[in-house]
């Protein structure tokens, strides 16, 4: 598939019929989750004096598959140096990130959520949990596993919608 498709402009979206209509059907669905989790989101961020973009620094920092810098961060968020720098300091003051220098250089600076911090997210974060488990039951190993794909799927098709710089 050409980038230019990737970015949504693919002729499929201007189709009619059976598979325009499941495409339509599909976004609706995920339109609505998007949205139950962004309420989630905006009431942890504003029972915790945070911004949204806070907690997507705090997801972006649990995800990370090795311990996440400000430089990543920064990346990883679409913001501006000073952007990150002020969201850490806001996550740092409210006790759900420490800065540490782990490493030789000691301008290397990683940034880690707090065991205390990953409790409290959890127990906000449980009706989620609770609702993607109880969903989980009505499906069986193939059938999550082909959902697992679709997403991983969605997320790298929306990952090459980001600007070459960012």
């Amino acid at each position: 598939m050409a980038t230019a498709n990737r970015r949504g402009q693919g002729a499929h979206l201007g189709e009619s019929g059976p598979a325009a209509g499941d495409l339509l059907l599909l976004a609706t669905q995920m339109r609505r989750m998007n949205g139950e989790i962004n309420r989630l989101v905006q009431e942890f961020a504003g029972t915790h004096s945070l911004h949204a973009t806070d907690v997507h620094a705090l997801a972006a920092i649990l995800d990370a598959e090795e311990p996440m810098t400000p430089g990543r961060l920064r990346e990883h968020l679409g913001l501006t140096s000073g952007a990150v720098t002020a969201c850490v300091d806001r996550l740092e003051r409210a006790g759900h990130v420490r800065r540490v220098r782990e490493s030789t250089d000691r301008r290397v600076v990683h940034l880690h959520y707090p065991p205390e911090a990953r409790a409290a997210a959890r127990a906000w974060f449980r009706p989620l949990a609770e609702a993607a488990a109880t969903a989980r039951e009505r499906f069986d190993e193939a059938e999550v596993a082909v959902v697992l794909r679709f997403l991983t799927a969605m997320n790298d098709e929306l990952h090459l919608t980001r600007p070459a710089d960012g």
